[in-house]
């Protein structure tokens, strides 16, 4: 595996809750993040960084991902967790990350809203499923 691991939502949560020095980064796009909400780690005091890893609708890759991470504040030896829609961007983000000498860099499991189920609703898994905190 060319980063650290995955994590469950829940495990992420603890890990921002545990460790002061880790980072949740959201790496959906802009619009997911109006239409859908967002991680809120402000209870743990400190805040999530989002940083697109494509653009909607073309789904064009950010060809500065990497430098707005670090002009971000993030640097090598920070635990980054890497969430997007339903964890498979994630993957891609945190390997690039990792790559780029950042992280040790996770892939937060099922992200923000899960995969849908039989009747294309996210209702089932993810983030804001488990009640973790999220805003609008």
């Amino acid at each position: 595996m060319s980063y650290e691991g995955d994590l469950t939502p829940q495990e992420a949560w603890d890990m921002l809750a545990s460790n002061p020095k880790a980072v949740l980064v959201d790496v959906r796009t802009k619009e997911e993040w109006n239409a859908v909400g967002v991680p809120d780690t402000s209870p743990l005091g400190r805040p999530a960084v989002f940083v697109q890893w494509s653009t909607y609708p073309d789904d064009e890759l950010n060809p500065t991902f990497i430098d707005e991470l670090r002009t971000a504040g993030l640097e090598p030896g920070t635990p980054l967790l890497i969430i997007c829609r339903s964890g498979h961007r994630s993957i891609a983000a945190a390997i690039e990350a990792t790559e780029a000498g950042l992280g040790p860099c996770y892939n937060v499991l099922e992200g923000f809203e899960g995969a849908a189920d039989d009747d294309g609703r996210r209702s089932w898994q993810g983030w804001k499923v488990l009640g973790l905190p999220w805003r609008q």
